[in-house]
């Protein structure tokens, strides 16, 4: 990063109160959403196989507009700054809840999320916005405090779903609509932009390709087979979302409520790792050890999801998978400090790219595997089918990251400045 940056950040320390701010609202409407979604779906179709796929089409509808347009989004950001980006994607957070709210056929459901999902790129330009104005060597914590958030989103959200959805299976799309329209005020008035228009970059329409800025991605120095780890990564937390309130009714028979509440434990334990325990894990273990503890510990957490045979069992999982925590924050640093201050947005739209390309490869994965599986008895082994899966994708993600390290001894010290 150019000292210029640095110096800008400096002057504007409050930068990094803004962004965390703008993403937890921007969390906290997401998860408003997760344990109805499933449930509103349901209302359209008849029995728990066309829930499922009906679920599944959706989710993937989304993922394939955000596979196209997040490399443009980001693209742009390099180009006119990373504020009025955010603010066309609070825009679309707002049309997405209330039209989903206000739908009266599946295929409304459908065609709101291609419009979403191409609108909605708030993550990686977040992520951008950040290192813009974090020195490399502090951005493992920075992006864990940005994971923090999105944590406490997830642990107010689905809590305040699941009880207003108790009520009304509409109403927490209203809230969610609200929420939008309060960020996108506040992105508006107080949200500072963080890129120079020094440090800005002509669009290249070649490099917004998705194909392309993911061989980009590739070929950046330090990078290279870590792009499978996160596509591996993506693909298993994508197949995660899309099956977990599925899997959670079906084994257990749980309801928007006591999904809230497990959403809930899995904010709780995000918080803690990423906003408490991140910066002294990373002094003590470095970026790249750290990652690979957390790729063993999510392998584990997965199987065991996928064997529990009684509710309590998933919050014991969640409990001891403190390190999986840590995966996202580590694998995002390295890749950012790989990429130089002008391509910040191009490089954490690629990022975001590959995990919406995997969200459009989850339901059509995760959701057929529950189909299959659903006249099982509850108890039956083969009902964790969807985590299984996961499982084995994470034991893969592991084995990729173990390589690559070992190949880059240099790089395994802890981070001085963590």
């Amino acid at each position: 990063m150019s000292s210029s940056i640095v110096e800008t950040a400096a002057a504007r320390p409050a930068a990094m109160r803004f962004i965390l701010l703008t993403v937890l609202i921007d969390m906290v409407s997401i998860g408003l959403i997760i344990p109805v979604l499933p449930e509103l779906v349901g209302h359209f179709t008849t029995d728990r196989s066309m829930q499922a796929f009906w679920f599944g089409a959706i989710m993937l509808t989304f993922g394939v507009a955000n596979f196209f347009f997040a490399p443009i989004l980001g693209g742009l950001s390099d180009r006119y700054g990373r504020r009025p980006v955010l603010l066309v994607g609070f825009c679309g957070f707002a049309f997405s809840f209330f039209a989903t709210a206000l739908a009266t056929q599946l295929w409304m459901l459908v065609a709101i999320r291609i419009v979403s999902g191409a609108l909605q790129a708030n993550a990686s330009v977040a992520n951008a916005y950040v290192a813009d104005i974090t020195a490399p060597e502090d951005r493992a914590k920075r992006f864990g405090q940005l994971g923090a958030m999105f944590g406490l989103g997830f642990i107010l959200g689905p809590v305040m779903g699941g009880l207003l959805g108790a009520i009304d299976i509409r109403l927490p799309f209203f809230v969610a609509g609200g929420l939008a329209l309060v960020n996108l005020a506040y992105g508006y008035f107080v949200l500072p932009e963080s890129l120079p228009v020094a440090q800005r970059r002509p669009m290249s329409w070649k490099s917004a390709n998705p194909i392309r800025s993911l061989m980009q991605l590739g070929r950046l120095k330090g990078v290279g087979p870590l792009v499978l780890v996160i596509a591996f990564g993506g693909l298993s937390e994508a197949v995660l979302r899309t099956t977990w309130v599925l899997y959670t009714g079906l084994r257990y028979g749980w309801g928007p409520l006591e999904n809230g509440w497990s959403l809930f434990a899995v904010g709780a334990a995000s918080v803690l790792v990423q906003g408490v325990l991140l910066k002294r894990l990373l002094a003590y273990f470095g970026a790249q050890r750290l990652a690979t503890f957390g790729l063993i510990s999510s392998t584990v957490a997965y199987l065991l999801w996928a064997l529990s045979t009684q509710g309590w069992m998933m919050y014991a999982v969640i409990a001891c998978n403190l390190f999986g925590f840590t995966v996202t924050a580590s694998i995002q640093s390295i890749v950012s400090n790989a990429a130089d201050a002008k391509t910040q947005g191009q490089t954490m739209g690629s990022m975001s790219a590959l995990n919406s390309l995997m969200a459009v490869l989850a339901p059509t994965i995760g959701a057929p595997l529950l189909g299959v599986v659903s006249h099982l008895p509850r108890d039956d082994w083969r009902v964790g089918a969807p985590f299984f899966f996961c499982a084995l994708l994470m034991a893969c993600s592991t084995a990729v990251a173990l390589w690559h390290f070992s190949r880059r001894p240099t790089e395994l010290a802890p981070l001085p400045h963590a």
